[in-house]
């Protein structure tokens, strides 16, 4: 009988260890993609633009090369991955394929992107690369709101593209908006929009090792009564 009591508590020492191991297994933060994204187009030569700057890479629903028009259920330019280190005017043409996304603040005012993500990640940081060069009215937005709160930003510098993140953000869900406030007007140019997270929800194996500790832990429970 002491054998057998040893043997049950060593299996319940070794449960409760994977129980605390579990716990205490940090998240790692990796990339998280969105499904879609929905927006208002970008503007262009409609609205005064040197070129087009349309999300003519989109996948969903709406028309690419019309200024504001409503786009949903779609990805393109905007998490294709691929971040423009060149100002605007280098980049951009008529046919509204170029590496920006940019809306007119007399047209398009404050767009509002809307991300949705498959499950209920944990977003914890946002990159937006963006131009910031003065040139031709385009300027760092004044305020950038994620799920309409307003967060301090330090934007590129003067007459340079490059990229604003914010972190430690926490967001729940499988949806999120991110605001482009222009109280300076002229035109915002964005070429990628990222997101870094975790799932909210154990891994399956972290929870068959969840399962294991507290099948462990009561089956001792059960020996000692």
């Amino acid at each position: 009988m002491k054998k057998i009591s040893a043997k049950f508590s060593a299996f319940a020492a070794v449960a409760a260890a994977s129980v605390l191991v579990l716990h205490a297994t940090p998240v790692l933060a990796a990339s998280v993609s969105p499904t879609s994204y929905t927006m208002p187009n970008g503007d262009g030569q409609a609205h005064g633009g040197s070129y087009n700057y349309w999300d003519r890479s989109y996948t969903g629903s709406g028309s690419t090369t019309t200024d504001g028009a409503a786009l949903s259920g779609g990805l393109g330019k905007l998490t294709d991955g691929f971040i423009s280190s060149s100002p605007w005017y280098l980049v951009s043409n008529a046919a509204g394929t170029g590496e920006y996304v940019g809306w007119y603040a007399g047209y398009t005012l404050n767009p509002v992107i809307t991300f949705n993500f498959a499950g209920a990640p944990v977003i914890d940081t946002v990159t937006i690369q963006l131009d910031n060069t003065y040139a031709g009215g385009v300027y760092s937005p004044a305020a950038i709101l994620i799920d309409g709160l307003s967060l301090v930003f330090t934007p590129p510098a003067i007459g340079s593209v490059g990229s604003v993140s914010f972190t430690g953000l926490g967001l729940l869900g499988n949806s999120h908006t991110i605001e482009f406030d222009q109280a300076f007007g002229g035109w915002t140019f964005v070429s990628e929009i990222s997101f870094d997270g975790h799932s909210s929800a154990p891994e399956p194996a972290s929870l068959a090792l969840l399962g294991l500790g507290l099948t462990g832990l009561a089956c001792a429970r059960r020996r000692r009564s």
